[in-house]
């Protein structure tokens, strides 16, 4: 049994099972490890590091003490109304972001950038066409949200010479080489200026179909969109209006309302939308569990938790 009578209840995405064994091992040896559905004694579960769990089961550990986040993500997990009143839920993500969203923003930021979907329905017709070749320095890139991942991805697409902007909800400081735009009232002038918009907003109420008919319409004429954020985040008959109109030139979607995306939606048949499903990223189970154990650490010696989730606004 672990010296300090703490259990951790983990359901185990992302990496087999014994990886996390080894990984929690490694980092504090004390720890008791339980996997979902094995709980054993609930009395002794006082830390859960999960993805979600089915409603009312948190509440059935009575010294649940903090609750570890394991998707980037807070959406799922804030949507169980029986969550325990009271237990901290904080996040498992690494400050320095995730070096595949970068890889996968820049990827498709790059594929519009040089007109890829252009050149393969030319390729289907095989009309040999010439398209406008523009240096990144001359291209503007908008990001749709400035969070850990979404501010590192914006340094990733700035470090590789393009012109990059972000929108935020409330206004903040100035981050090198990244022009910030805030607020509603600045969404616009924001959408203006992007040629390519990559969208890494969190899910909650306010940013729920945020790229519709109206905000669709303020990006340039020739625009393109990368979704990596959420799917309910892009009206979707609007995002297709936009591209039959030509007013849009191309989307690329790696997220849904529904997932996986069904069979009979007009996306996937669509000439000038690329669909992925939902693959972007997966979290890293080397990277998470030091920083899972440094809190665990942190609520040990009874110090403030960081990266902690307000369930009033969502993340």
């Amino acid at each position: 049994m672990p010296q300090c009578g703490m259990a951790l209840l983990l359901t185990p995405l992302f990496a087999p099972v014994e990886t996390w064994r080894q990984l929690f091992q490694r980092e504090m040896p004390d720890l008791e490890i339980r996997i979902w559905p094995d709980a054993g004694n609930r009395d002794d579960i006082e830390i859960a590091a999960i993805g979600r769990l089915p409603e009312n089961v948190l509440r059935s550990f009575p010294n649940l003490k903090m609750i570890v986040s394991l998707f980037a993500g807070q959406d799922l997990l804030m949507a169980d109304t029986t969550l325990p009143a009271g237990v901290p839920i904080v996040r498992a993500s690494p400050h320095t972001g995730d070096p595949m969203m970068d890889e996968a923003a820049l990827t498709h930021v790059l594929r519009h950038h040089r007109n890829l979907p252009d050149y393969l329905l030319a390729q289907r017709r095989a009309e040999w066409v010439s398209l406008p070749r523009i240096r990144a320095q001359d291209r503007k890139v908008g990001v749709l949200g400035l969070g850990i991942i979404g501010l590192n991805t914006a340094k990733c697409l700035a470090a590789h010479g393009f012109q990059v902007a972000g929108w935020v909800k409330h206004p903040r400081k100035a981050e090198e080489g990244i022009e910030i735009f805030a607020g509603k009232d600045q969404l616009g002038a924001f959408l203006a200026r992007s040629e390519i918009i990559v969208n890494l907003l969190p899910a909650t109420a306010e940013t729920d179909n945020i790229l519709n008919r109206e905000t669709l319409a303020l990006l340039p004429k020739g625009a393109s969109i990368v979704n990596l954020g959420r799917g309910q985040q892009i009206v979707d008959a609007d995002l297709i209006a936009a591209l039959d109109s030509g007013h849009l030139s191309g989307a690329t979607l790696d997220v849904f309302r529904q997932e996986p995306l069904p069979k009979e939606d007009p996306l996937w048949r669509h000439p000038r939308v690329t669909v992925l499903p939902h693959a972007s990223r997966v979290p890293d189970a080397r990277a998470m569990v030091p920083l899972i154990c440094a809190q665990i650490a942190r609520l040990r010696r009874g110090e403030t938790l960081i990266d902690v989730v307000d369930p009033a606004i969502g993340y």
